[in-house]
């Protein structure tokens, strides 16, 4: 969240699209009921179902799962076209004005300017002119032109690409997915050709009339995506689009700044081959709102679980560190040469100021090696770089499985995760365990992975066959450890131990560390071709064997290894060695400091554990809490703060002050942390988007930000029941990856595919465990399909009765839920119906043991296709069809 929680209460309109919090995050969903019940906010819901969460909207809109950047778009081209937009904030806090290089073409066609032809774009000309200011000398800022321009196309021939952009091998200079994201402008300088930068002086016209201007850009992108269109792609009639457009942007109606709206999302998002784009999307909205930075807006992910931010935060992906610092591509011969490629250098017209704040990438790093190798890391041998693995493919969760169906993968630590479960194309990802060595399972109960050589359709005989050695270990649940989660606000919270694991569970640093203390003496006893990032990792706990997770959180917080001064930052004060560091601007490159991730710095100080305190004082009355756990970073509660005033530094609504200039104080004040340099004066103007090069929001993401394209386009998911309005021969997202192997069959609607198909979670169950448990099972004993009642009238299909889905991957066996809260629609003038699958149900449960369910899981049915950002497999909106049994 850029925001958090309880600042929704602040909003004025919500967007409500890909979750829904009401029945997801039914605590968290108080907050958009405050917004509605004390400041009259208005709720809009574009959902496939009409869930809870739309029974309390002010306006509900069925959309087709996966058309979701149609919808988007056109809310831009609306709020474009009727002078809906936040004039001021759009020339000042974002690249509107900047000019994009020449021989960049928009998708016309469905492919951007520097396709291979494959899969793979040369981003060459996705990047900024030099040059400064091309507009009138004589324009101010706040003036935004609207003329019409011809669209652009390439005026030259793009390059060739290099390597493939998502799946398979990583480009050995500058990586992919989160490697491709953070610090463009940065990006590799290793191989035969460096990848371009991001010029220091970019060109910029404050008028937004150049036929290049990102905003004209933006402009005619988006053009196309009509309210005509928007039907057609989506399902949603043209009227109640329009009524959905006006709602949402008349917030910006005759030029009001005062108003703000948040848009909320969680996985009916991220889960689409064009997933990341979806959010960009919104993003670029909320830009063009100037809703960013902004009581009461911003752009809000509803995580899945207690702890889904925390796990990301601290590098729970294969290609970040913690703190999001990139892991070693092959071609970082030194850590001189990795920090010159992953620290950004500031890009933006020579007048603005920019803090560039990834160019303390080099602190982060330094302190990170320190805390992984302690004394072992030195200026010496680079401070110990070299110990540290480096990525050359990519280690997905899609990609994972299929290596390991491929034989490549021998084996699996599975701590809280049921991979069978989670899928996707569960079958393959069975059939893929088959062929390991070894798998190692923890959990609270036998689960469907640690069973997968049980599945239904293996024989006694077949069981023999499989040598894969399994062993489980008895882990601890939530309740019965302690330590800090990271909730969807940032907040990192302490919580306690309730009551001990039972009988021979043990806790998961415990698990954890007797296997790595037994690998370490198997590296100290027998050698081995590197054994030195094992025998030097620092393990200076008390105990050994069961580190306390409250030093772990010290040891991620940092600390001094020699006194620090600081008199620029912070005259007069002094950090002894050995204390904790009070937060990352402490944080030094030379060996000084060491730090588990820059970004929790704080969160542990000299103080004591920030993260167990429950202060309730809230003197703004904006919900900040600010001696409430602790937020990152620097206790911050609502992130690009900057932007939530006027570029001579006052608010854009006095009542909702969060930051604020003081002139007598000569500084940035405010009710919360200021998210800027606390001394810059208004005057300098510095961009409020401190983590960016440019210093400012990002309508056009340029160079090797986003593998699929500078702007969202919207693309057909992998299994569709019409091709591409927009470019039908390039129908789906040309680098999305899909996979080859015959267990990864993909439908059509000519194989008798013409329902699509969503997953979703329940308010009773908790994913894959809650089917152990009787209170839950009490709830909701069986899986179910959610099926239209046009359509089970049609099929002949009643309440209770059951049906059998299938995909082209699979079946998935359940009793029809006949409902009238998913309608047929119209897509692109075809009838086309939808269906909802619950995840929760196995063959491992309490009713499965019983014999009560059809033993099939949900995701048998859903297709390993995947963005080639992050990954994220297309479990919402794919094809099936449903017969009757």
């Amino acid at each position: 969240m850029t925001n958090g929680w309880i600042d929704i209460k602040n909003t004025d309109m919500m967007l409500i699209m890909g979750g829904n919090p009401a029945e997801n995050h039914p605590c968290g969903f108080k907050w958009p009921i405050e917004a509605k019940l004390h400041r009259n906010a208005k709720m809009i819901v574009v959902d496939p179902r009409f869930t809870r969460t739309a029974a309390t909207a002010d306006l509900f809109l069925q959309i087709r799962a996966g058309a979701d950047i149609a919808f988007l778009g056109g809310l831009i081209n609306y709020a474009i076209q009727n002078n809906r937009i936040a004039k001021d904030y759009l020339i000042n806090y974002t690249n509107a004005a900047f000019i994009v290089k020449d021989g960049f073409k928009l998708p016309d066609d469905g492919l951007f300017s520097g396709f291979d032809g494959h899969s793979n774009y040369a981003k060459e000309t996705w990047n900024y002119e030099a040059g400064g200011n091309v507009g009138p000398k004589s324009e101010s800022p706040g003036v935004v032109g609207a003329t019409t321009q011809q669209r652009p196309t390439a005026s030259s021939t793009p390059p060739s690409s290099q390597g493939k952009s998502a799946g398979g091998v990583m480009d050995r200079n500058t990586g992919g997915g989160h490697q491709a994201a953070g610090g463009p402008g940065a990006m590799g300088q290793g191989g035969t050709k460096p990848p371009p930068m991001l010029p220091a002086n970019v060109a910029y016209d404050l008028s937004l009339q150049r036929e290049r201007s990102v905003f004209q850009l933006l402009k005619s992108q988006y053009s196309r995506y009509t309210p005509e269109m928007v039907e057609r792609i989506t399902g949603i009639p043209k009227d109640q689009f329009l009524k959905a457009a006006d709602m949402f942007t008349s917030i910006r109606k005759d030029g009001d700044m005062k108003k703000a709206a948040t848009i909320i999302y969680a996985v009916g998002w991220t889960q689409h081959t064009s997933g990341t784009q979806i959010i960009r999307t919104a993003a670029i909205l909320q830009l063009l709102l100037g809703n960013v930075g902004r009581a009461g807006g911003g752009v809000n992910a509803l995580r899945g679980h207690s702890n889904i931010q925390g796990a990301t935060d601290m590098g729970g992906v294969f290609d970040i560190f913690p703190g999001y610092l990139k892991i070693p591509a092959p071609t970082d011969t030194d850590l001189a040469g990795f920090l010159k490629r992953t620290t950004p250098t500031a890009s933006k017209p020579d007048q603005w100021d920019s803090y560039n704040y990834w160019s303390n990438t080099p602190k982060f790093m330094v302190s990170f090696l320190k805390a992984l190798y302690g004394d072992a890391a030195k200026k010496e041998n680079d401070w110990a770089f070299n110990y540290l693995p480096k990525i050359d493919r990519k280690y997905s969760w899609t990609e994972l499985w299929d290596y390991m169906y491929q034989g490549k993968v021998k084996g699996l630590f599975a701590f809280g995760m049921n991979g069978v479960m989670i899928g996707p194309n569960s079958r393959k990802n069975i059939d893929a365990l088959k062929k390991a060595d070894w798998l190692v399972v923890c959990e609270l109960y036998p689960d469907e992975t640690s069973e997968f050589w049980k599945s239904p359709g293996i024989s006694k005989d077949d069981m023999k066959q499989i040598n894969t050695t399994v062993y489980r270990l008895p882990g601890a649940g939530f309740a019965e450890k302690d330590g800090t989660f990271v909730n969807s606000a940032r907040w990192l919270q302490w919580k306690y131990v309730a009551l001990p694991p039972p009988g021979e569970g043990k806790v998961d640093q415990e698990i954890v560390a007797r296997i790595f203390l037994k690998v370490r003496d198997l590296y100290k006893a027998e050698g081995g071709k590197f054994p030195d990032p094992i025998a030097n990792l620092a393990w200076q706990y008390t105990t050994p064997q069961n580190p306390s997770l409250a030093e772990v959180a010290r040891e991620i917080n940092g600390k001094a290894l020699a006194d620090l001064t600081d008199e620029k930052l912070f005259p007069g004060q002094t950090v002894k060695a050995g204390q904790q560091v009070p937060g990352f601007a402490w944080l030094r490159d030379d060996g000084s400091t060491s730090c588990g991730n820059w970004l929790y710095s704080g969160s542990w100080t000299e103080a004591g554990p920030q993260t167990q305190r429950r202060g309730t004082d809230d003197p703004s009355g904006l919900g900040i809490y600010p001696n409430w756990a602790w937020s990152w970073p620097a206790n911050r509660r609502v992130m690009y703060n900057r932007a939530s005033c006027d570029p001579s530094g006052k608010p854009w609504d006095a009542e909702r002050r969060q930051v604020w200039w003081s002139e007598a104080q000569q500084k940035w004040v405010g009710n919360d942390v200021p998210d800027f340099k606390v001394d810059s004066n208004p005057k300098d103007h510095m961009g409020p988007f401190i983590m960016n090069p440019e210093g400012v929001g990002r309508i056009f993401a340029p160079l090797a930000a986003f593998a699929d394209g500078p702007f969202p386009e919207h693309y057909e998911p992998v299994e569709s029941p019409i091709a591409n309005p927009l470019h039908p021969k390039q129908s789906i997202n040309p680098v999305a990856k899909s996979y080859k192997s015959d267990l990864d069959k993909y439908g059509t609607p000519d194989q008798g595919f013409n329902v699509v198909c969503t997953t979703y979670r329940l308010t009773e169950h908790y994913h894959y465990w809650t089917k152990n448990n009787p209170m839950n099972v009490q709830l909701v004993p069986e899986p179910f399909v959610e099926i239209p009642a046009q359509l089970a009238n049609e099929m002949g299909i009643k309440g209770g009765e059951k049906v059998k889905v299938s995909s082209a991957r699979g079946t998935h066996i359940a009793k029809a839920m006949v409902t009238k809260r998913i309608k047929s629609m119209m897509i692109d003038g075809k009838k086309t119906y939808q269906i909802g699958v619950p995840i929760h149900w196995g063959y491992r449960g309490i009713k499965e043991d019983e014999g009560k369910t059809a033993l099939t899981l949900a995701n048998d049915l859903s297709p390993a296709a995947i963005d080639p950002n992050a990954y994220t497999p297309e479990f919402k909106g794919f094809l099936v069809k449903v017969e009757k049994i």
